[in-house]
């Protein structure tokens, strides 16, 4: 892998980590046009820095939340960051149980082209109907859908968070956005636009950690033949186009502008299916 496919790839991690189009999908379209492999123990460390370069691109955009978390977390007392904290833990039980049990067979589904194109179709369902849901929600009451009340503290209750969390569970799929799932399936279950890109955000930040944590107990991350220039291409290209990723989805979301990426997804997946399958 050269410095310029690098680039390429860790802008195509930053852009589609945060916007609902699947940055795994994504990657093995890119990987498949440009010719370069990243599974395999030997480029394994390029896949963790570029993940890496995401979870950091979030930690920027919510630092100010995520420092509030800590903060009420070490007054040792049940508060408004402790119940978030704790629903964020409820959401990633899902995900857990998909790594512990289904890993292996989720890994061979990495190496189908098929399967990237159904679930990015998928992806384009559940984007057109989390934004015409609510719509016809505006419709009924008169107002847009995210003045809703969802009667859960920090306007997220257990069973939303659980019913998030089955989504990014789901979205271990190559080609199902786990961005644009948790969305979608949030939406769809009630939680307000304003709140529902910030929870989907940062309850990926432990599962991604933990999955690079993994990946360094292997002892095989760094027998990578990938040179030095083209991993610190991938980070920082990685890096910005996640702040800039991150940033426009969270202001998309609050103006229900997923349609479009439906879309995308739809033709994405139609193409992928037609030509690289």
């Amino acid at each position: 892998m050269n410095w310029l496919e690098a680039l390429i790839l860790g802008l195509i991690q930053g852009l589609t980590e945060f916007l609902p189009v699947s940055s795994s999908g994504h990657l093995m379209i890119g990987q498949r046009l440009l010719g370069t492999q990243l599974e395999g123990g030997e480029d394994l460390l390029f896949v963790v820095l570029v993940h890496a370069a995401t979870v950091l691109a979030t930690i920027v955009v919510f630092r100010r939340q995520i420092w509030g978390l800590l903060k009420d977390l070490f007054r040792f007392q049940y508060n408004d960051g402790t119940d978030y904290i704790l629903k964020i833990g409820l959401s990633m039980i899902p995900v857990m149980v998909v790594g512990l049990f289904f890993k292996d067979r989720v890994e061979a589904l990495f190496s189908s082209m098929t399967v990237v194109g159904v679930c990015l179709l998928i992806t384009a369902l559940l984007l057109f109907l989390s934004d015409h849901y609510n719509k016809l929600k505006g419709l009924c009451c008169g107002s847009c859908a995210a003045k809703d009340t969802t009667g859960g503290r920090n306007g997220i209750s257990w069973w939303q968070a659980f019913v998030i969390g089955l989504g990014q569970s789901l979205a271990v799929l190559p080609g199902l956005s786990r961005s644009g799932t948790t969305i979608s399936t949030g939406l769809l279950s009630g939680v307000k636009r304003s709140e529902v890109a910030q929870f989907s955000f940062l309850m990926v930040l432990v599962p991604i950690l933990g999955e690079a944590f993994l990946d360094v107990l292997k002892g095989d991350i760094f027998s990578t033949q990938i040179g030095a220039i083209p991993l610190i291409c991938g980070f920082a290209a990685a890096f910005v186009s996640g702040l800039f990723a991150c940033r426009v989805m969270i202001a998309l979301v609050k103006k229900a502008r997923l349609s479009w990426f439906a879309v995308y997804c739809a033709l994405a997946g139609l193409l992928t299916l037609i030509f690289l399958s």
